[in-house]
């Protein structure tokens, strides 16, 4: 009997792991902002981009604060998500906002990518689009 209960063990072990392999993605409205913590790569319409750091924001608990990083000059930001539409504010002196972007998650993406526009700094909209880096 005793040699059956790791061979037991290790039955649970690959169900289980397959069964989380097949969850569902969640629909934009599912994801929750700290579920879009981690570092992600933006690209803009007409070339160009940037990296993404996001980090749990230290003073409210439902959302996000980090920095982008455009070819070394570097910004701190605030972001939030709110039934899948995604805001976030750069500041390069962290007192006045620089630039706003506004998106949403995109459907089946298992909210790993963001679609919008980002307003501000450069004078004019620019289509921006995020993409989860890893995981």
């Amino acid at each position: 009997m005793r040699a059956a209960r790791p061979l037991l063990f290790a039955l649970v072990a690959v169900t289980a792991a397959a069964a989380h392999a097949q969850a569902p993605c969640p629909a934009p409205a599912d994801v929750q902002p700290l579920d879009l913590v981690g570092l992600w790569r933006a690209e803009f319409e007409g070339g160009g981009g940037a990296t993404l750091l996001l980090e749990p924001h230290r003073e409210y608990a439902q959302s996000l604060s980090g920095e982008v990083n455009r070819n070394g000059e570097r910004a701190r930001v605030a972001a939030d998500l709110d039934d899948g539409a995604f805001t976030l504010e750069e500041s390069v002196d962290g007192q006045r906002i620089a630039a706003t972007w506004q998106g949403d998650l995109v459907a089946d993406s298992c909210g790993r990518e963001i679609r919008g526009t980002r307003s501000g700094g450069w004078d004019r909209s620019l289509p921006f689009v995020l993409r989860r880096l890893g995981r």
